[in-house]
């Protein structure tokens, strides 16, 4: 029963529906029990809280993920499976909270000042809060005092800076400048994604790492944890 359930989770969540009214890439699903229903029943179920989400969500959008860089799917699915995702989450919240469940790490994100594009760091938030990071989503247009003030207050381990736009990619490196000059810049691994930026970006402005979507700065964040194992 248990498995079924997990199984099932895990499907929906590859096809993107969120709730029993979604449709989801396979149609004939429609009418079912989607992410939210099933992610409900493994909590009245008593399924542990990580293996709904290791073997649920997580491995759910592993295969979402392989899609999108296979180009089988688009963001548009990406988007849907990620939200669905999010939404289970939120429903997690609680017994993950009662059951002590080890956090992956605290990630910080933004969109730079400037900037008002979301979707990508949108994404990115679910994803790292479906692997088990403890996510604070600023929202966009994010000035740099007021990212040092939450690093210095929240001590992430992690911080990702987001922008779209080639005007505004230059505020990741103000970002950078004023986290040093502050004495945090040491604390905390800045990670940098869009459209605008690149590797050699990251680079040139001491980022700690490029990542090109939420997928791979999931793996990023993978190779970070086992670098200081």
């Amino acid at each position: 029963m248990s498995q079924d359930i997990i199984s099932l989770l895990k499907e929906n969540v590859i096809q993107g529906r969120k709730t029993v009214d979604s449709e989801g890439i396979d149609e004939t699903l429609t009418g079912t029990p989607g992410v939210i229903e099933l992610t409900q029943s493994a909590i009245d179920n008593k399924i542990p809280a990580d293996v709904i989400i290791g073997q649920g969500l997580t491995a759910g959008m592993t295969v979402v993920g392989e899609k999108f860089a296979s180009k089988e799917y688009f963001i548009p699915d990406m988007l849907a499976s990620a939200e669905a995702v999010g939404a289970a989450m939120e429903l997690l919240k609680p017994v993950l909270e009662a059951s002590n469940v080890e956090s992956a790490g605290k990630f910080v994100i933004a969109t730079v000042k400037g900037d008002m594009h979301d979707i990508g760091k949108n994404i990115v938030a679910i994803l790292l809060r479906g692997a088990g990071y403890e996510v604070t989503d600023m929202g966009v247009d994010v000035p740099e005092d007021e990212i040092v003030k939450i690093v210095k207050e929240e001590k992430p381990d992690f911080l990702g800076l987001s922008a779209l736009l080639t005007t505004t990619m230059i505020e990741m490196g103000v970002v950078i400048k004023a986290l040093s000059e502050n004495g945090l810049r040491n604390s905390v691994k800045v990670l940098i994604g869009g459209a605008a930026v690149s590797e050699e970006f990251a680079g040139e402005i001491g980022a700690d790492a490029y990542c090109s979507d939420g997928f791979h700065a999931i793996r990023v964040l993978d190779s970070f944890q086992k670098a200081k194992a």
